[in-house]
């Protein structure tokens, strides 16, 4: 069976009154696409934080490659091979995309190795990506697209064991949507990579990750396979609705 990389066990997020998080078990095995889904509120985003130490759970506990890493800042996360997006791309736009790169290589995965040589310079990073044509050019003169693309060769660069991916495909057209999410795919299975992807575009996460989990006023209702979810009457109530099967984008 795969390595368990991350696990959270029971996480659970208070802000003052608000429970934005509730009581959350999450389990990813290396290799393993999973997608996180729920409607405006649910809940993902809060999780996300708490999955990369962006934020510490009020309860609950995170372990990551065998160590308990609660309540540890983001830099522990990343160290033990936990890099990530944001819904907006976090890029050096004065850099060019190479030096973007190059930036993650040397200062966020400078204590990793990957196994693969060819995650180790910044050009086969971004020729994995499909940026090599660009990687002379300031990253603030990309496209939407290729900055989000740009990111993700950051965190690369990080050498993760585990990709948080933050919604990546938005602001995409349906192609560029559809071109991203066979990368994502083709980036797990070149770096021998885990992801968890949260997206509001549901339909791309049910058509391209094995296993969905989904979050409804920060608890988790399902997880499984998606064609399996799709159909759960707890996820068509909560969000789905009537046009069910994965067609609905969240509001």
């Amino acid at each position: 069976m795969p390595e368990m990389l991350l696990r959270a066990r029971g996480v659970y997020v208070r802000f003052g009154g608000l429970v934005a998080v509730d009581r959350v078990d999450l389990e990813v095995r290396a290799g393993e696409l999973v997608g996180v889904i729920g409607p405006n509120g649910a809940g993902k985003t809060t999780f996300f934080h708490t999955l990369s130490g962006v934020l510490a759970p009020t309860a609950g506990q995170l372990i990551v490659g065998g160590e308990d890493l609660t309540g540890h800042a983001a830099h522990e996360f990343a160290n033990h091979g936990v890099a990530r997006t944001f819904q907006t791309p976090r890029v050096f736009r004065d850099m060019s995309a190479e030096d973007n790169v190059r930036f993650g290589l040397e200062f966020a995965g400078r204590r990793r190795k990957h196994a693969r040589d060819a995650f180790d310079n910044p050009a086969a990073i971004l020729d994995l990506l499909g940026l090599g044509d660009v990687a002379a050019i300031p990253a603030g003169g990309l496209t939407p697209a290729k900055q989000r693309l740009l990111e993700i060769g950051m965190a690369l660069g990080a050498r993760p064991r585990v990709l948080l991916l933050d919604e990546v495909a938005a602001g995409l057209t349906h192609a560029e949507v559809d071109a991203t999410a066979q990368l994502i795919r083709r980036v797990r299975d070149e770096a021998g990579l885990a992801v968890i992807w949260i997206e509001h575009a549901v339909r791309v996460l049910m058509n391209y990750v094995e296993r969905v989990a989904v979050l409804h006023q920060g608890a988790k209702i399902a997880d499984g396979d998606p064609r399996k979810v799709a159909r759960d009457p707890a996820v068509v109530e909560a969000y789905l609705g009537e046009e069910g099967g994965g067609e609905r984008k969240a509001a």
